[in-house]
């Protein structure tokens, strides 16, 4: 064997050596992953949004003197579903944020609508807003688990994209990190308690 084809040989074996050492596959791998997390945490919130109309409907008719706390939750819903939702919530933290804060606000308004229904004891005991309650409570419970997975997939490809080789590998082909969800804002104070 010429000294031309040894080096060829020796350049081909260590290039493949290189590109499958980089990372590439497993980035990309990593990505689907976040991707698919994500999709399941707008999947859940999509199936909560579902059900905020029915709920406010029933309330409706039980909770006349409710305006401002059945006006809450329709304008909450309104914004979440105005957020345009694509891979690019992914990609920018400022969006991410935006679309977490509307859905926080969704949740509050949700909190202050079942609240309301203490006052009501006919609406407590009327059955479609017994089963639209558990509903909605399976799916907060669907959201958090949803959101629990995508915290453990962002932060599994965001130590990834961050370690050495891949991360060189990253920064070619313009991989970042991904934003995740955070605590809201007042969300490590504990809440007063009076008994006056």
């Amino acid at each position: 064997m010429n000294w031309a084809k040894k080096t060829a040989l020796v350049a081909m074996l260590s290039s493949t050596l290189l590109f499958t050492g980089c990372g590439y596959n497993t980035l990309q791998a990593k990505d689907e992953a976040v991707t698919a997390a994500w999709s399941d945490v707008e999947n859940q919130y999509q199936r909560r949004a579902d059900l905020v109309p029915n709920l406010v409907n029933v309330v409706k008719g039980y909770a006349k003197h409710e305006k401002d706390v059945l006006t809450q939750v329709t304008e909450a819903r309104s914004n979440v579903a105005g957020l345009k939702v694509d891979k690019q919530v992914l990609e920018d933290p400022a969006l991410f944020q935006k679309y977490q804060q509307a859905q926080s606000q969704l949740t509050g308004a949700l909190s202050r609508l079942i609240a309301v229904s203490e006052n009501y004891p006919d609406l407590k005991a009327n059955q479609q807003f017994l089963d639209l309650q558990s509903q909605l409570e399976g799916t907060e419970n669907r959201i958090a688990v949803s959101r629990n997975r995508y915290i453990t997939t962002v932060q599994d490809y965001n130590t990834y994209v961050r370690q050495f080789p891949q991360a060189l590998t990253a920064k070619v082909i313009g991989m970042k990190t991904k934003p995740n969800f955070s605590a809201e804002a007042g969300a490590d104070k504990a809440p007063k308690v009076s008994f006056d």
